[in-house]
């Protein structure tokens, strides 16, 4: 039977498939069965962890600026993080428009210090851009009496940092060092003075060994022997800002005169601000206590507070000075 043009075409390119099929495969003899390749998978599995990467990484790939040629760990690029650098600001950055005469009393040895009532206003007005507002602290116990203070001590050798101040605060054992004149006669007011567990545990514990690092803030109790009072119960908070140190000290229990209490729980501030500045340090205080009329009368408190605040200034001054 005779085909015809079309399916004599359409089997002669079947052909031609084919054979072109059956040509390149002939050319395929190296190529591995299936068993073949398993085997082969399984061999290189064996030697992979020795030779592979011995032959594939070579001596210029380990020399690439990411890997170290001792250990083969991945080394990214160095990081180098800045810690901020703060410019040591001036006595005139903290306390601006100051006089020339309230300067120098600032600058000399006793420092400055005034009293005033609550509706009468501070001569010390810090920056109020800089966020030190002592006053306004020690507004928030509902005082009678105000004192400020202001000293800004030379460095003895050499500037000092936090962490000096910080370690002269903990010097509490000292604060009886330092006598006050009365009738020209040196009269200790603080006779004594530890450092207590806590507010509830007022056990005596000594003075911790200087610290070499500062912590983010402190709570320390402590008591005072008072040559008036007996017992003064003071709490410390210590809190740190980026230039400077506040010490908020306040009493959490009553002040008694011969079993009267005149001076409640939590009614005595005095918020000590320190910051290494360009002339020294300065040594920035504000105290308020809250006294009733009737006792306010009578009782003139204003000097006794007065010298009592010069005492732990000259108890931070005198600790400094040993740093």
């Amino acid at each position: 039977m005779r085909l015809n043009k079309k399916t004599s075409c359409l089997i002669f390119l079947f052909l031609i498939i084919l054979l072109a099929s059956f040509y390149a495969y002939s050319f395929s003899d190296d190529e591995p069965s299936l068993e073949e390749y398993i085997m082969l998978e399984e061999d290189f599995s064996e030697v992979a962890d020795d030779d592979y990467y011995d032959d594939y990484l070579s001596e210029d790939f380990y020399s690439d600026d990411f890997f170290d040629e001792d250990t083969s760990i991945y080394e990214g690029p160095h990081l180098i993080i800045e810690a901020p650098v703060f410019e040591t600001r001036s006595l005139d950055d903290i306390f601006p428009n100051m006089t020339e005469g309230l300067r120098s009393l600032v600058m000399s040895d006793e420092g400055f210090r005034y009293s005033f009532a609550v509706d009468e206003l501070p001569v010390l007005v810090p920056n109020p851009d800089l966020g030190i507002d002592l006053l306004g602290s020690v507004m928030a116990k509902d005082p009678s009496h105000l004192i400020e203070a202001l000293l800004v001590m030379p460095y003895p050798d050499r500037e000092l940092g936090l962490l000096e101040i910080y370690n002269a605060l903990g010097r509490i054992e000292n604060i009886k060092d330092y006598p006050a004149t009365i009738n020209d006669n040196d009269v200790y007011i603080f006779s004594e003075s530890t450092r207590l567990e806590s507010s509830s545990r007022r056990r005596a514990i000594p003075d911790p060994l200087p610290s070499l690092t500062l912590p983010f803030s402190e709570t320390i109790y402590l008591r005072l022997r008072e040559i008036y009072f007996g017992n003064l119960f003071l709490r410390g908070d210590i809190t740190f800002s980026v230039y400077g140190l506040t010490y908020d000290m306040t009493n959490f229990v009553d002040v008694r005169y011969f079993f009267i209490p005149i001076l409640r729980a939590e009614r005595f501030a005095a918020i000590i601000y320190l910051e290494p500045v360009k002339e020294g340090m300065l040594i920035y205080c504000v105290s308020g206590f809250y006294l009733p009329g009737f006792i306010a009368d009578r009782v003139n408190l204003t000097p006794n507070i007065n010298r009592r605040i010069e005492i732990f200034i000259k108890w931070i001054t005198g600790g400094l000075r040993l740093q």
